[in-house]
C-alpha cells in the first residue's frame, strides 16, 4: 500500500488566509468612523401637519443643500401636534442653535407666483434659516406654519401703508406708477391696537425716488366703474391687478422730500381725480438694468410737466 506522504502548510498561505478578513475589518471600522464623523445631532420638530413627511425620505435643506435627513415620524404625547425627529449633517450642527426656524415646503400657487413646484416630483421637504443670535444649542424646535417673513432680503424701499381692511390685496400684488409694476406687498399684519392693517410694500431701488412724503396710494385691484354723462366707463390697471390685486400710486408736482424706509402712508380705496393729474418730473438713476450703460444712465419719467424751481 502507498504511503501518504504529509508536508507541512506553507506559512505564506496562512498569512495570506487572514489578511482578506484583515482588510474587510479595517474598511468596515472606517466605513463606520466615516458615518459616525458625517452624523450631526439629532433634532425634533413639532407641526401642526405632518402630511407629505415620511421617515428616511424626507430631506432637511439650507440654501438649497441638503442638511439633514428625517428619521421618524409620530404624533406627540396629546395627539395634537406631529412630532419630526430628524438627523442633521455634521457640516450643519449650527442650525441647532436657538432663534433657527423650521416649516414645510410645498407646491404653492400664490400672487407671488408658483413655489414649491419640485415638490410635486421629490415630495415636500423642510426648510429651515438659521437663527442670527449666539450659537446656543438647542434641540426642540417648533415648526412655524407657513415661510417666516425675512428681514432685509431684498434690496429698496421698504413703506407701510395702512388701510381698515384689505379687501382684493394679498402678498406679492404689485405695485404700480402711471401702469409700470415698481414694486410689491411683502406681508400684512394689524396694527398695534388691531383698528388698521399695516401692509408692508418694497418699491424696487430703482424706482424708489418716486417715492415722497406727499405721494397717494390707492387700491388698483379689482374693476372701477364711474357713470357719466356720456355714459359708464369701465377701467382695471391691468389684469395681473384684476387677478390678485393692485396698488397704485402718484406723486404731486412739484415732488416733496423723499420717502425714506419705514415711512408710512394711507392707502385709499380709489384716487381722487386730482391725483390722476400729478405728472411731476422726477429723474431715475439705472431705471432699467437690463439695457446698455448708455440708456440706463438716466431716465425721465413723463416730462409733459417742467418741475418748479424752488
Amino acid at each position: 500500500m502507498p504511503r501518504a506522504k504529509i508536508r507541512p502548510r506553507s506559512r505564506v498561505s496562512l498569512a495570506f488566509i487572514w489578511i482578506v478578513p484583515a482588510i474587510a475589518a479595517v474598511a468596515a471600522g472606517w466605513l463606520i468612523w466615516a458615518n459616525f464623523r458625517a452624523m450631526g445631532p439629532v433634532i425634533q420638530i413639532e407641526f401642526t401637519n405632518g402630511n407629505g413627511l415620511q421617515a428616511n425620505q424626507t430631506v432637511l435643506k439650507y440654501r438649497g443643500v441638503r442638511v439633514g435627513e428625517v428619521r421618524a415620524v409620530q404624533l406627540t404625547e396629546d395627539t395634537g401636534r406631529v412630532l419630526v425627529t430628524a438627523r442633521l449633517a455634521a457640516s450643519a450642527k449650527n442650525l441647532a442653535r436657538a432663534g433657527s426656524q423650521f416649516w414645510i415646503v410645498r407646491p404653492e400657487v400664490g400672487a407671488g407666483g408658483l413655489h414649491g413646484l419640485e415638490t410635486i416630483v421629490s415630495g415636500p421637504y423642510i426648510q429651515v434659516q438659521p437663527g442670527g443670535g449666539p450659537t446656543r444649542t438647542k434641540l426642540k424646535f417648533i415648526g412655524a406654519e407657513e415661510a417666516p417673513i425675512l428681514e432685509k432680503t431684498k434690496s429698496g424701499l421698504q413703506i407701510v401703508l395702512t388701510t381698515p381692511q384689505i379687501k382684493t390685496l394679498s402678498i406679492g400684488s404689485p405695485i404700480y406708477y402711471r401702469g409700470v409694476e415698481v414694486g410689491s406687498v411683502q406681508y400684512y399684519n394689524l396694527g398695534s391696537n388691531a383698528t388698521l392693517v399695516e401692509i408692508h410694500a418694497l418699491i424696487k431701488p430703482a424706482f424708489a425716488a418716486l417715492v415722497r412724503e406727499d405721494s397717494a396710494f390707492w387700491n388698483a385691484g379689482g374693476v372701477s366703474m364711474r357713470l357719466h354723462l356720456t355714459g359708464l366707463n369701465i377701467s382695471a390697471e391691468n389684469i395681473k391687478s384684476l387677478v390678485i390685486g393692485g396698488i397704485a400710486f402718484a406723486t404731486p408736482s412739484p415732488a416733496g422730500k423723499a420717502a425714506v424706509d419705514g415711512d408710512q402712508f394711507q392707502l385709499s380705496e380709489k384716487p381722487e381725480e386730482r391725483w390722476l393729474k400729478w405728472s411731476p418730473t422726477i429723474e431715475l438713476t439705472n431705471a432699467n438694468p437690463t439695457a446698455s450703460a448708455d440708456s440706463a444712465s438716466s431716465l425721465l419719467l413723463n416730462t409733459m410737466e417742467p418741475a418748479s424751481k424752488e
